[in-house]
């Protein structure tokens, strides 16, 4: 009787396992037709929209139709390679399970056959029907698998054709140049590039170390030269300390006029001093922010200019002073104003670089070529494009390193944003080649780590978190979360969470990082060894604007328009409200308000607790997908062409 319960229990799994393997094989064959005929990168509605945009340039709705259109493309293909990828590893796992519960089956039912009852017709007529049902089920498997492979990676092929070739970083020799704050060589030039017969100066005081791939701009203080050790260029070999008449005294000189504001935390807090301010967690402590303005008719605007490129990146501020960078296809400049009144302080030109690109990359509009938002220590102030050039001002406007990472492969354009800790500028460069991180020495450039990362291309920035003392660069790509440390690069943890283009940088509250993607899911991770999750949701997912996490609530905006709030412990949704534009910017919290603006230029600002009462909604009179950026009293705007001061 046993016997029999198990033979009926071997029946029926695999049974179940049968059709179970049968459906899925299915779904995968028709998935595999559907995308054959719908290719995502050849939308005929969205051909027919671009040509509709070429004779009507001005068309806002139809921009915004066209933008609907892509989303809802790129959310279908996403959703295809994911059926096909989950679908299958269940047709395999469902193989196995019918394999063996067919084997158990026909082990049992032979122990109890009596020999004399089996003729040789029911021998025939059963190795005939196993052998009619194996091959209709491995017709079946074959085809869904060859399905599954052939189904075309558009997202690989888009990369492809969009390539951009990678400039390789010459290792052999790399001259930087490094100044004293604030001086120029006598009669040099605006620019802060010298005049001719200050280059010809500094080539004749070089030491003969062979060819050189950039000049002095300045009076050197210290020249390095170095070789790269591997592919990438982990380390450099500096030969200051060899030069004739350089002592240690004259180095510990260096080191202080190269850090003349020491690190302080308490100062990164006084000022925005990188995308999201303090550590990227998008939470400031300033106070007297307004809650009031209207750009159209100049209420509450303390100053508004024109800035002279474009840019999506957003201000940063240290002390007095507030720096954007711009670019487009004849120059990339960084600008520094002074913020009480707006006046440009100086703005220069990034050129003449070694390495970088005679042609511009291509980028898409809503990228550009300046959309990283820069960062500043309060010796100096770093930029980076999407041509690769990174370049470190001093304060007065004065060029003190610069260099060429090689022209990142990235069909929109290089967008992820600098992080600088005490002496270490931190770089997210993942590609379509490879997924990179390094930190530069800030007042040199030198390279001081650089790794290579098991992730996809991505356009989110790293932000900076403290686990047991210890600084860690948490960053968000697909398909891992995960944090390193601040001081050699290594990989302390990473969770598999992502999928896609992840534009989102994660947010960070009581020991938990919180990261979302619109193609994957919003989850809660409890970082370290063993990174797990706490939570996950996919009601809510952002394709640009990254969450912002404050008072045991986690707050997210999304392309669609909606601005949801979860408890950030449990990931229950608290509120929700849906507005009439989406969100790109992301949210920030001020004075426990919580300011996000659309992209048409509103601010939505609202009590950044359970409630989420609407405060108010000010306009800034025109489009814009900056970060709305705080100092005491005031509140500072990038629109598409004019930048704002807000005060009341």
């Amino acid at each position: 009787m046993e016997q029999e319960k198990r033979i009926t229990l071997a029946r029926r799994v695999s049974l179940v396992s049968g059709i179970f393997c049968g459906v899925v094989a299915l779904l995968l064959i028709l998935n595999f037709w559907q995308m054959k005929q719908h290719e995502p990168l050849e939308s005929a509605t969205i051909e027919a929209l671009m040509k509709r945009l070429a004779d009507e340039p001005n068309n806002e709705e139809l921009k915004a139709e066209i933008r609907s259109f892509d989303l809802l493309a790129r959310k279908a293909y996403f959703t295809s390679r994911w059926q096909v990828k989950t679908g299958t590893w269940l047709l395999l796992i469902g193989g196995v399970v019918l394999a063996v519960s067919l084997k158990i089956y026909t082990d049992l039912r032979a122990r109890i056959e009596q020999p004399e009852q089996v003729t040789e017709e029911l021998l025939l007529a059963r190795a005939n029907a196993q052998y009619w049902l194996m091959l209709a089920g491995g017709l079946i498997l074959g085809l869904s698998l060859v399905a599954a492979y052939l189904s075309n990676d558009y997202l690989a092929m888009y990369r492809s054709m969009n390539k951009v070739k990678e400039n390789p970083v010459r290792h052999d020799v790399e001259v930087i140049d490094v100044f004293p704050a604030g001086k120029l060589t006598e009669g040099a030039d605006s620019t802060g590039t010298g005049t001719e017969a200050d280059r010809e100066q500094a080539v004749a005081a070089l030491p003969e170390t062979g060819p050189t791939t950039g000049l002095s701009t300045g009076p050197a203080i210290e020249t390095v030269t170095g070789t790269i050790s591997g592919e990438e260029g982990a380390t450099r070999e500096t030969l200051a300390g060899s030069a004739p008449g350089v002592t240690e005294e004259t180095l510990a000189e260096q080191k202080e006029a190269a850090f003349p504001v020491p690190f302080n935390r308490d100062d990164f807090k006084k000022n925005q001093a990188s995308f999201r301010g303090y550590m990227g967690l998008g939470v400031s402590y300033h106070k007297n922010i307004p809650v009031s303005w209207n750009g159209a008719t100049g209420e509450h605007i303390k100053w508004k200019i024109v800035f002279s490129k474009p840019g999506f990146n957003s201000p940063v501020i240290w002390g007095d002073k507030l720096f954007i960078s711009g670019g487009d296809d004849r120059a990339r400049i960084v600008a520094c104003y002074n913020r009480h009144t707006g006046q440009l302080l100086w703005e220069q030109e990034v050129k003449g670089i070694p390495g970088s690109p005679a042609t511009m990359p291509s980028v898409s509009d809503d990228t550009g070529l300046a959309a990283p938002t820069m960062t500043v220590d309060g010796n100096r102030v770093y930029a980076i494009f999407a041509t690769g050039d990174i370049v470190a001002f001093d304060l007065e406007g004065h060029m003190v390193w610069g260099r060429n990472l090689g022209v990142p492969n990235n069909h929109y354009g290089h967008a992820s944003s600098l992080m600088i800790w005490e002496n270490k500028l931190v770089v997210q460069y993942d590609t379509n080649t490879k997924g990179r991180m390094l930190a530069l020495e800030s007042s040199t450039g030198e390279t001081l780590w650089d790794v290579e990362r098991p992730v996809h291309i991505s356009w989110s920035s790293p932000i900076l978190i403290e686990v047991d003392g210890r600084i860690q660069i948490v960053t968000t790509a697909d398909p891992y979360v995960s944090g390193h440390d601040l001081e050699s690069g290594e990989e302390r943890w990473k969770i598999e969470a992502m999928m896609g283009e992840v534009g989102p940088s994660a947010a960070f509250l009581d020991g938990i990082v919180y990261a979302t993607q619109e193609y994957a899911r919003t989850v809660a991770i409890k970082p370290g060894p063993g990174a797990a999750f706490v939570w996950e949701d996919d009601m809510y997912m952002s394709e640009a604007s990254s969450p912002v996490a404050h008072n045991g609530l986690l707050f997210l905006a999304t392309s669609y328009g909606v601005l949801v709030c979860y408890d950030a412990k449990t990931g229950d949704i608290v509120w929700e409200k849906e507005f009439d534009d989406g969100f790109y910017s992301s949210p920030m919290i001020a004075e426990e308000r919580l300011y996000v603006m659309d992209r048409g230029g509103v601010m939505h600002i609202l009590k950044a607790d359970r409630s989420g009462t609407l405060l108010a909604e000010p306009a800034m009179g025109e489009p814009g997908d900056a970060l709305p950026v705080f100092a005491d009293g005031n509140l500072y705007l990038r629109g598409r062409k004019h930048l704002f001061c807000i005060g009341n």
